[in-house]
C-alpha cells in the first residue's frame, strides 16, 4: 500500500468514525406530553469527548443524558463512546431506576478504560404525569432549574464521575417541575469559554442567557445560548460544549 492510499483509508476511517459519533446523539425525538426537549453539541475537533442523547420511554416518560469525557479528540471520543454504550446497555439490563444505572455504567467504564480516563454523567427521566425528574448527577457540572419566578435549583445528587473507581453508590435526586420551568444541562466547555480580555462566560452567563430566552420554545432556547455564547468568546471556544434544555408546559 503507498503513503497516498494509506493517508485515504486513515481519513475515511476518521470520517466513519465522526459519522457513527454523530448517529449516538440522533436519537427519537418524540413528543412526551408537557414538555419539549432539544439540545446541541458543538466539537472543538472532529471527534469529541461530549455526548447527550434522550430516550422516549414507556408511559409519557423521557430518559435525558449529558456527558463529559476527560481529555479531548480521538482518546475523548472513543471514552466517551464507551460510556454511551454502556448506558444504553444498562438500561436494557437494569431498567430506568438512575442509581442502579450509573453503578453498573461505573463498573463496565472503569473495567474497559484507561486508568486516567473518566466522565462526567448526568442522568435524569422526567415522568409527565408526576412532572418530577428523577435524576443522578456523577460529578457533572449541575444543571439548572429556572423557574418563571426567577428563583433557581441546582441539580447536584449523585457521586463520583465514572471510571474513577471501580464500585461506586450513587444516590438519587428528585426535582419536582411546573408548567413553565425550565432544566438547562451543559458541559464545562460552554461554562468555562472566554472572551479576549480572558474572562470566563461562567455559570452567570448560562443563567442570565436561558432567562433572556426563558419564553422561547426548547430548540430556540438552545440556539439562544450558543448564539449569546458566541458573542462573548468571538465564536472561539476552547473546547467541546454541549447544552441541552427541557421546557415544561
Amino acid at each position: 500500500m503507498t503513503r497516498d492510499e494509506m493517508v485515504v483509508d486513515v481519513s475515511r476511517d476518521w470520517a466513519t468514525a465522526c459519522d457513527v459519533q454523530q448517529r449516538f446523539m440522533q436519537g427519537s425525538h418524540r413528543a412526551i406530553n408537557n414538555l419539549e426537549y432539544s439540545a446541541q453539541c458543538r466539537e472543538v475537533l472532529e471527534l469529541g469527548g461530549d455526548c447527550y442523547e434522550f430516550v422516549p420511554l414507556p408511559q409519557n416518560r423521557l430518559a435525558v443524558t449529558v456527558g463529559d469525557a476527560s481529555g479531548k479528540g480521538l482518546a475523548a471520543a472513543l471514552m466517551i463512546s464507551n460510556v454511551q454504550s454502556s448506558l444504553r446497555t444498562a438500561l436494557l439490563l437494569t431498567g430506568t431506576e438512575g442509581t442502579s444505572m450509573l453503578r453498573a455504567v461505573n463498573r463496565q467504564v472503569y473495567a474497559s478504560s484507561l486508568a486516567d480516563r473518566y466522565a462526567t454523567l448526568f442522568y435524569g427521566v422526567f415522568d409527565a404525569a408526576s412532572r418530577t425528574l428523577r435524576y443522578v448527577n456523577a460529578g457533572h457540572n449541575p444543571p439548572i432549574v429556572i423557574r418563571p419566578d426567577g428563583s433557581t435549583v441546582w441539580l447536584e445528587t449523585g457521586g463520583s464521575p465514572v471510571g474513577i473507581f471501580p464500585d461506586w453508590t450513587y444516590n438519587e435526586g428528585l426535582v419536582r417541575l411546573d408548567s413553565g420551568d425550565l432544566v438547562v444541562a451543559y458541559t464545562d466547555g460552554v461554562i468555562e469559554a472566554t472572551n479576549p480580555a480572558s474572562e470566563e462566560w461562567g455559570l452567570e452567563g448560562l443563567r442570565r442567557s436561558a432567562a433572556r430566552s426563558f419564553t422561547k420554545g426548547a430548540d430556540e432556547i438552545v440556539n439562544s445560548i450558543f448564539a449569546s455564547v458566541d458573542d462573548f468568546s468571538c465564536g472561539q471556544l476552547a473546547d467541546d460544549a454541549t447544552v441541552a434544555v427541557l421546557k415544561i408546559y
